[in-house]
């Protein structure tokens, strides 16, 4: 398989990261800047909301750009996004850093993954996507230990100086190994694109996954604070906290995948989002014993990524002719859950207690759980139809 895919990967592992790498460094924002804890989580809210709408919208009025030199474009701007964020002075200019950021990552990790197709044989395809997708997974659960360690050693704007040294990195590999790709196909325009969601099950799906994020946003985006007040926890034990919570999410995603092969996607996708509330509403109660907590934690964290795999496999049975355009649309209705539950989380944030977003998360993630029933009505899994001719 060709090598260039890991340079791919890594490019939409250093663009993933900026999503929710303001996690881990909220209090040390929100201090710095004299904003609110709420105000410094809506920098996470706009990103994600940018990132799930200008995708779309950018592919399609770039789609004459041959790709390597649009690559090279919008690494660019991501690099010019970074730096606006490390000389910030105020809120506002922070805020907008986040949007030409959050513009040009959308693109770029789309760009990853097409690139990545084009550049092996058709046999490896799969893999080679799988590969750049990996990045991106790693990048949202490890990006926040990351930026923790920095930015606690170095100031804020640390994760964000390494993040522009890494674009810049990127932008040397891409102009050095890769070669010009030009597209013949044109993507389809947002409004057909918008008709693939007439069907009830894929609506419910992406509704799903919409929720179950947004639920888990609510805690997640603010489980700095939550760990800090709930346990007096900072500094070293912040960051164990994290880096324990990346490796369960990441062996989560993969345990989703095994699981929904071998079980069927729909008592997949039910499991996990059951075990899902469970372990989200406990954890304010597992507070009083380390063990405990990291127990639940764990938990919590393997649920929260083992639920997209089954869906995206539903989704692409569901409609198989169309699976890249649901594919995608899965991962806008991700990043619009991100945004949503950053933003219901600042809110409660602001309102009540830290401890109150493990709450109203479980209840958002009990939406996303009707609607997976409504999605999976009439569905019947793989596994039970074997069982059933037998």
């Amino acid at each position: 398989m060709d090598k260039r895919v890991y340079l791919l990967m890594t490019i939409s592992f250093v663009v993933g990261m900026v999503e929710l790498i303001i996690s881990g460094i909220l209090d040390l924002v929100a201090n710095d800047l004299n904003v609110s804890m709420g105000q410094a989580g809506l920098l996470i809210t706009i990103f994600s909301l940018v990132f799930a709408i200008s995708a779309p919208i950018l592919l399609f009025l770039t789609a004459s750009i041959e790709r390597k030199k649009l690559t090279l474009i919008a690494l660019s701007t991501f690099f010019i996004g970074n730096l606006i964020a490390i000389f910030s002075f105020s809120y506002t200019m922070l805020f907008i850093s986040r949007i030409i950021s959050a513009a040009s990552a959308s693109i770029l990790i789309v760009l990853c993954i097409m690139m990545a197709s084009s550049i092996v044989q058709p046999e490896y395809r799969g893999r080679a996507i799988g590969i750049v997708s990996m990045g991106v997974s790693g990048s949202l659960v490890f990006g926040i230990p990351f930026g923790l360690i920095l930015g606690e050693a170095f100031g804020w704007r640390a994760p964000f100086v390494l993040i522009a040294i890494l674009t810049v990195l990127s932008m040397v590999g891409v102009y050095f190994f890769m070669t010009k790709i030009y597209t013949s196909e044109k993507p389809l325009p947002l409004q057909s694109q918008l008709k693939m969601v007439s069907s009830k099950s894929v609506l419910f799906a992406l509704l799903t996954t919409l929720f179950v994020l947004a639920g888990h946003t609510t805690l997640y985006a603010y489980l700095n604070p939550f760990v800090s007040e709930m346990m007096n926890m900072n500094g070293f034990w912040l960051s164990v906290v994290y880096l324990a919570f990346g490796i369960a999410a990441v062996s989560g995603g993969g345990a989703g995948g095994a699981l929904s092969d071998h079980f069927g996607p729909k008592r997949t996708i039910l499991t996990v989002i059951i075990l899902f509330i469970l372990a989200i509403i406990s954890l304010p109660f597992a507070t009083f014993n380390i063990i405990i907590f990291f127990v639940v934690l764990i938990i919590w964290g393997m649920m929260s990524w083992a639920v997209s795999p089954p869906v995206q496999s539903f989704l692409i049975e569901t409609a198989p002719k169309n699976a890249d355009i649901l594919v995608s649309l899965n991962n806008s209705a991700l990043h619009f859950g991100i945004a949503i539950g950053s933003f219901i989380g600042s809110f409660v944030i602001e309102k009540s207690h830290v401890q109150f977003n493990a709450f109203v998360g479980g209840v958002i993630v009990l939406i996303g759980l009707i609607t997976s029933i409504i999605a999976l009505k009439g569905y019947k899994d793989k596994q039970s139809l074997v069982s059933s001719s037998k």
